[in-house]
């Protein structure tokens, strides 16, 4: 009894992952007609960072599309989360790159988003998620 349980549990967990890893390959690989964003994240965890600490960051993505992608604005949700966007256009199958700073001057937990408008096929609006929590520097003595 013991042996069959355990063969239906690896065989379900077996199956579950095997699914989860088609969707995930499915989801990145879709061509969409017209030109496509597709990040490889959409959220990023700076984690527990120290105050005044690099608060660079960096979102890539991928035109899945078959036409070149226009980024025509990138916008952070305040004056403390500053992105940078391609000027060019974004080739079909390339990569490109949304650059964002957080101001890590600020102590304690942060939520922000930069809002990307583009020409992407049923997407143009997009937004991105940056968090984490900045503590502060230690006092010098």
């Amino acid at each position: 009894m013991k042996r069959i349980i355990i063969l239906a549990l690896l065989v379900l967990g077996s199956v579950a992952s095997n699914a989860q890893e088609t969707k995930k390959i499915t989801a990145k690989t879709a061509k969409v007609d017209g030109a496509g964003m597709v990040f490889a994240n959409e959220v990023i965890d700076y984690g527990t960072i120290n105050q005044n600490a690099d608060g660079k960051r960096e979102f890539v993505f991928t035109n899945n599309g078959n036409a070149p992608l226009v980024i025509t604005n990138a916008q952070g949700s305040c004056g403390c989360t500053v992105p940078s966007s391609p000027k060019e256009p974004i080739a079909p199958g390339a990569k490109g790159v949304i650059g964002v700073k957080y101001d890590t001057n600020r102590v304690g937990p942060f939520t922000k988003t930069v809002t990307i408008s583009s020409n992407a096929a049923g997407q143009p609006t997009k937004v991105l998620t940056i968090k984490g929590n900045v503590v502060a520097a230690a006092a010098k003595s």
